[in-house]
């Protein structure tokens, strides 16, 4: 082939550390629209940002040429950095290492972009904990609860 053709969609999903509920509400939608700013910055394009107090779900496509992991890295640098300069008790705020990403097909595109937009609903009857284990299981990988949330 003369070109190179890619479309790769990923699900991250990343918590606060120790999973405290240290989003506040006020700052939720300012806070998604600076990580998807932060995904365009690295030349992402960010297709939807959602949450709750103590994790962030995203459903960006990253180009083949960059590191999953450095992307999400200076992402989560990024809005550690605005939270710490402008949440007044941000000083303290902080992500946990970690993360789960999941690719996507353009087919399930629109439902996981629901999915994020739904968050509220999900989690009136889940944590996060329990919703982050059912995406490993749909997703068929392996972990060791004793090391999942440490």
């Amino acid at each position: 082939m003369a070109h190179t053709y890619v479309q790769l969609y990923y699900h991250i999903v990343w918590s606060t550390k120790d999973r405290m509920l240290c989003i506040p509400s006020a700052l939720e939608e300012p806070l998604h629209t600076f990580i998807a700013g932060a995904f365009k910055i690295k030349d992402c394009a960010c297709l939807q940002v959602g949450g709750m107090a103590d994790h962030i779900h995203v459903l960006a496509s990253i180009p083949p040429t960059m590191a999953l992991a450095e992307v999400i890295r200076n992402v989560k640098v990024a809005s550690s950095k605005w939270m710490h300069k402008t949440h007044p008790a941000g000083k303290n705020f902080a992500w946990q290492e970690g993360y789960g990403a999941f690719s996507v097909s353009e087919s399930k595109r629109e439902t996981v972009v629901q999915y994020i937009l739904n968050q509220k609903e999900h989690h009136q009857g889940r944590s996060f904990q329990d919703e982050f284990l059912l995406l490993l299981e749909q997703h068929n990988i392996t972990y060791d609860l004793k090391y999942l949330w440490k």
